[in-house]
Order: C-alpha cells, then sequence, then structure tokens
C-alpha cells in the first residue's frame, strides 16, 4: 500500500458562528429525517471535528490541490463545511432521498456544493470490491457518479470518507488505487478519531491526464 500518514496540527478554536449556525439547522434536519425515514446505512460523523480537520487541511501547505469529495455523503454537511473553508466540494450518495436533502440544505445556506447520486466505487472497480470480501451496507450498483461529475478519483485532491469497519480496507484499496499522488484520504471512524493518510506514488494503473 503506497498510504502514509500524513500529520496536521488541528486547532482546538470553536467554529465561527456562522459554521454553528449551519452544522446545527443540519442536525435538526437530520433529527427530522430520521424520524420520519429509515435509511440503516446512514449514521452522521462528528461534524464539528470534521470542520475543525478539513479547517486544518485547508490552511497547512500539504494539499496538492482544492478538489474535494465526500465518500457516501449523506446529507452533504462535510462537504458543505469544505466548501466553508475552501475547497471545491463534491459528494456522492447512494441514496437518493439524503441526496435531495443535502442539495436542499446546500441551496438553503447558498453553497455550490454539488451532490450526486450513485456509487463512489469507480466504473470496473466492482470486482475488486466483491474480492476484498462482503460488506453490511456498501453498494457498487449505480448511476455513473463520476460521468456526471466529469470527474475521476484521480481528479480528487481530498476524500472524506467514514466507513463502516468492515468496509475501511476497502475504503483504503479503493483510494490507494485510483487516487493520484499526493492526493489525501481523510476518514471518520468514530468518537472523534479521524485519520489522514497521503498517496505517496501511484500504486494503481492509471495516472492522472496530462502526466
Amino acid at each position: 500500500m503506497s498510504l502514509r500518514e500524513l500529520l496536521v496540527p488541528v486547532s482546538d478554536n470553536d467554529p465561527p458562528p456562522a459554521v454553528r449556525k449551519f452544522l446545527r439547522d443540519a442536525e435538526r434536519r437530520i433529527d427530522r429525517f430520521q424520524l420520519a425515514c429509515r435509511v440503516p446505512a446512514f449514521v452522521p460523523c462528528d461534524y464539528e471535528t470534521a470542520y475543525k480537520v478539513l479547517r486544518a487541511l485547508a490552511e497547512s501547505d500539504e494539499l496538492r490541490g482544492q478538489r474535494f469529495c465526500e465518500w457516501g455523503c449523506g446529507f452533504g454537511v462535510v462537504a458543505g463545511l469544505a466548501e466553508m473553508v475552501g475547497f471545491d466540494a463534491c459528494g456522492i450518495e447512494i441514496e437518493s432521498a439524503l441526496v435531495d436533502e443535502g442539495l436542499q440544505l446546500a441551496e438553503d445556506y447558498d453553497l455550490s456544493v454539488e451532490l450526486i447520486h450513485g456509487s463512489f466505487v469507480p466504473p470496473g472497480a466492482e470486482d475488486r470490491v466483491h474480492r476484498a470480501g462482503a460488506y453490511s451496507w456498501l453498494a457498487t450498483e449505480g448511476d455513473q457518479a463520476y460521468e456526471e461529475l466529469e470527474l475521476e478519483i484521480d481528479d480528487m485532491d481530498v476524500i472524506f470518507a467514514y466507513p463502516w469497519p468492515d468496509e475501511e480496507a476497502v475504503v483504503f484499496d479503493l483510494f490507494d488505487h485510483y487516487a493520484g499522488a499526493g492526493a489525501v484520504l481523510a476518514t471518520y471512524h468514530g468518537s472523534a478519531e479521524f485519520r489522514l493518510k497521503r498517496k505517496v506514488r501511484d500504486g494503481g494503473k492509471r495516472k492522472r491526464r496530462g502526466r
């Protein structure tokens, strides 16, 4: 595996008022949604800590660019936070009802986040995913999300994911195989635990276009 741990100092300063308002509203909407609908695989992460991690990344000299993608974005809250700290953000989500909610949230806060319905597993990687094991919730079927985004994984500078425990290895493997050298993977693992990894060499078969 060509991934290396990335250490970025994360400030414990509180988010600014506009971000706190966004998070309070997002959490209220999520609570209402979960009372009305049941999407078992949707579990919100620690959004306030996610903001602090994204802010630290955006303010660091560790990034090769500003393109951000949230894998399994749910309401698109992390993607929205990413845009708030300066990223060009998008998200991919397999549950269409969550995409609809996320698009409304983004519109209400004048965020130009692009949220796409589909699987974040890239075309052609399905066999690779299934060879790695069985999963409770990971779906490989869906619209061609990257086609709609007009981007590929190796165009992304930062990818964020909140994998279920049985998905962690395959999420790391997909990033390792398809991301471009220098890209960063940020993952949440519960209890305010975030991990940052950088791809330090080309572990996949493809190269970034133009290189």
